[in-house]
């Protein structure tokens, strides 16, 4: 027993232990390669010295090196004993992948961006199951749903963010309302090879946003690969494929997460259906010129036929329950179709140039008539009285319909230029692009609240509907921007990059100019960096914060501009028996022309006729390693405050005028805290365990009863624990591997998830009830509740 015991911690160990150096042909060390050891999980990136460190379990394996824009170069090992082994390399630029020039190493330094970790994604445990949900674990980004891929950064909304796939900018769909109506979104975690985000000050290549960039690439694969994903949420199958000249990559999805939402308060037959299929096929007719399609389909559709809901909530000392009976149908579904054509010119080895053009149509619909009538209740709160299931008094009867039949049909079609050309000390950028958008809208809704025989608001002499709009509106835009930008070597160790964008749209008839500022201090010690970011970032008006929420809309609404500057400093170092990285950031953004909002649920309701100044600061704090070998783990904080002041926003208290100044804005999160920390069980290494712990503190909310904007009431902390369990049969740990998975997979791995293992429930939004004395409740929409799910994660060997 003792002998076998000794024998599995062993074989539980890294053997070797390989260090060495990585240059180019001019000896200068390359930062950022990517070291691997083939058929094993171990990956690491050079330093900033080129220097690595890689362990590997068995004593034969083989080490790629692979850097955008360099050939990538295998190097086999094979040594009798365990040891510490050294082996360079010297990486040769590849003209043939001619993408890869466009990214440097003095751009990736003077990026404010984060390289995201693309292991982590299937073993994040995510009742969405979309790519956005690992951004909800990086510093800066708030959340408060789990459902919702939406996700605002620094105080901003989930309009402000930049989302690109292949340099193709992503939009989102604009009706829907609640997180349980999103489906699958863009961008296929199975089809990302490397994923960028910046959480503010970003470059000035990217567009006219104020917040975020999240920069995500489908590039070409090692090889050829077929992957299976299934579980009780949904399916998914991706399949690469790599030729001499070309490569191939189809991805197929469905989710259907139907146990998950019987899980909330809201009883009754939930059909949520979504999927979507991604092509992206690239052809190198030569060294100089390719060129690459991506094509996408994505269908959804959420109905639900409500039974009956309670709802239980308040203090220890005032208890209150609603129950509601519904009638009637949710029928909800969009439709998204389009692609992108990237025409890919290399005429030197260090110029790049892509034309891209691209065109989407989306049509969105919403369809429901539902009735709810409810009897609202205060309980008992004395254990002697019968506890908290006694009806001290009844607070309400009545009746609410909601209705609508809203549909809205978009088309964006685009055309740009992008070109990057190195030199020996900088690297030099541009681009122009023409963007059109068309929106065809039709909105048909109202809401009626019946208490006790009277429509509520009460007005004897009129009858009206709440909230009633009925309206169609048609709209285009036209955008045109450009940019230059040129990032260089300033001092042996001080880079700088300064660029500007320039921006024309026809709705608003503005010339933007946005000049943006990057500067990088490495210190001789080659393992800390100093990071300042300045620009001005300006968002043209787009159809959704024209539009006000009873569909009027404003023509003559202006950009909004936000002044941003930040300070960072990241430092490696070694601790706990590994290598960490702590990462550091302060900021503030004044925003002198502002567009306010509310936000309901993941609906973004712009009081479009009216605008604002607003100030945000902040500090966002990171650290993470490999806590435990090939594992990677982190810990991120936040502090926020973000406020505004409507102009020109005032009423009247008693006979008083009052000017209520700067209150806090919908995003105003002051601390954010998110943990992945992943562990192996010592005596069965194969067996891993994932956990994601999530804290956001109190969002201000404003009552819709008030006229003005208010942040007089406040949505509670967001807290949420989900845990996942895996055992990889084919893991290079495994004393003995099952001959049949071994003979047909590369790697077959079960998941078992408990989502929001606390089962706590968070509230995401309101449900606003009135009396007969016109008194407003709050009656709390809670969240998912306690869900398990079980997946498979397959990937198939490639027998060509």
């Amino acid at each position: 027993m003792t002998l076998l015991l000794s024998f599995t911690l062993v074989n539980a160990q890294p053997l070797i232990r390989v260090t060495g150096k990585i240059q180019d042909l001019k000896f200068n060390p390359l930062q950022q390669v990517t070291v691997a050891v083939l058929g094993q999980q171990e990956s690491t990136l050079t330093a900033e010295d080129g220097s690595y460190t890689i362990y590997s379990k068995t004593t034969s394996f083989t080490l790629k090196y692979s850097l955008l824009g360099y050939k990538p170069i295998n190097i086999k090992i094979n040594e009798k004993v365990a040891g510490r082994i050294i082996r360079d390399a010297i990486l040769v630029p590849n003209i043939n992948e001619l993408e890869q020039v466009t990214v440097t190493n003095k751009q990736n330094q003077l990026s404010n961006t984060s390289t995201i970790n693309i292991a982590d994604l299937s073993s994040l445990p995510s009742v969405s199951g979309n790519f956005e949900a690992i951004l909800k674990t990086l510093p800066g980004v708030s959340t408060n749903n789990e459902l919702s891929s939406q996700y605002s950064v620094r105080g901003g909304n989930f309009d402000e963010n930049l989302i690109y796939v292949n340099d193709i900018e992503i939009s989102r769909p604009i009706l829907i309302r609640n997180g349980q109506q999103e489906g699958l979104s863009f961008i296929n975690g199975d089809l990302v090879t490397r994923a960028k985000f910046s959480a503010g000050g970003f470059e000035a290549r990217y567009g006219d946003k104020l917040s975020s960039v999240l920069d995500v690439k489908y590039d070409k694969p090692d090889s050829s690969q077929l992957v299976l994903t299934t579980g009780f949420l949904g399916t998914s199958l991706s399949s690469k494929y790599v030729a001499n000249k070309s490569f191939l990559l189809l991805g197929l999805r469905y989710k259907n997460n139907s146990s998950v939402l019987n899980k909330q308060d809201n009883k009754g037959s939930y059909n949520p259906n979504f999927g979507d299929a991604q092509l992206l096929y690239q052809y190198n007719f030569s060294d100089k010129f390719s060129l690459s399609g991506l094509a996408n389909f994505n269908l959804g559709q959420f109905k639900l036929v409500p039974e009956d809901r309670e709802t239980q909530f308040g203090t220890l000392d005032t208890q209150l329950r609603l129950n509601i009976a519904y009638n009637g149908q949710e029928i909800d579904s969009y439709r998204t179709a389009g692609g992108a054509v990237t025409a890919i010119f290399s005429p030197k080895p260090n110029v790049v140039i892509k034309w891209i053009n691209s065109y989407f149509n989306t049509k969105e619909r919403e369809r429901f008539d539902i009735e709810g009538r409810y009897i609202f209740d205060e309980l008992e709160t004395g254990f002697a009285s019968g506890g908290f299931s006694t009806v001290r008094v009844n607070r309400g009867i009545g009746t609410y319909l909601n209705y609508a039949r809203n549909s809205l049909s978009s088309q964006t079609f685009s055309s740009e230029i992008k070109a990057d050309q190195s030199f020996e000390n900088h690297t030099f950028s541009w681009g122009v692009r023409f963007e059109q958008n068309k929106f065809k809208d039709d909105l048909n809704e109202y809401h009626l609240t019946d208490s006790a025989g009277y429509i509520l608001p009460y007005d004897s002499k009129k009858f009206f509907l709440e909230q009633s709009i009925k309206i169609s509106n048609n709209v285009d835009i036209d955008n045109y921007t450009a940019y230059i930008q040129d990032s260089y070597n300033i001092a042996k160790n001080t880079d700088l990059q300064l660029g500007v964008r320039a921006s024309y749209n026809s709705l608003s008839e503005q010339i933007l100019i946005s000049p943006r500022l990057l500067l990088a201090y490495r210190p001789t010690s080659n393992n800390k960096i100093l990071r300042f970011s300045a620009g001005v970032y300006q968002q043209p008006p787009t159809y959704r914060s024209i539009r006000a929420y009873d569909g009027i809309l404003n023509l003559n609404q202006k950009a909004q501009r936000s002044y941003n500057t930040s300070a960072g400093f990241d430092y490696a170092f070694d601790g706990l028996g590994t290598r960490l990285k702590f990462s550091s950031e302060v900021y503030f953004k004044y925003i002198d022309k502002l567009i306010p909002y509310v936000i309901d649920n993941v609906r973004v309701k712009y009081l479009s006729s009216e605008t604002a100044k607003g100030r945000t600061l902040g500090a966002d704090f990171s650290i993470g390693g490999e806590f435990v070998k090939d594992l990677v783990s982190y810990f991120r904080l936040s502090f926020m405050k973000a406020e505004q002041d409507i102009l020109g926003d005032s009423y009247y208290s008693g006979q008083n005028l009052v000017f209520p100044g700067y209150l806090k804005r919908p995003t105003d999160q002051r601390v954010n805290f998110s943990m992945f920390f992943q562990d192996r069980l010592l005596k069965s290494p194969t067996y891993k365990v994932h956990l994601n712990m999530l804290y956001g503190s109190r969002l201000p909310l404003g009552s819709p009863q008030s006229d003005h904007y208010t942040d007089n009431f406040q949505i509670p902390a967001y807290k949420r624990v989900d845990i996942g369990f895996s055992k990889d049969f084919l893991d290079d740990y495994a004393l003995r591997k099952p001959k049949l998975l071994d003979k047909y997979f590369s790697s077959f791995i079960a998941y078992f998830e408990v989502f929001n293992l606390l089962n706590i429930n968070n509230t995401v939004s309101y449900l606003w009830l009135k009396d007969v004395d016109n008194v407003q409740y709050a009656v709390p929409n809670y969240l998912t509740g306690r869900q398990f799910n079980f997946k498979l994660i397959l990937k198939f060997k490639n027998h060509q």
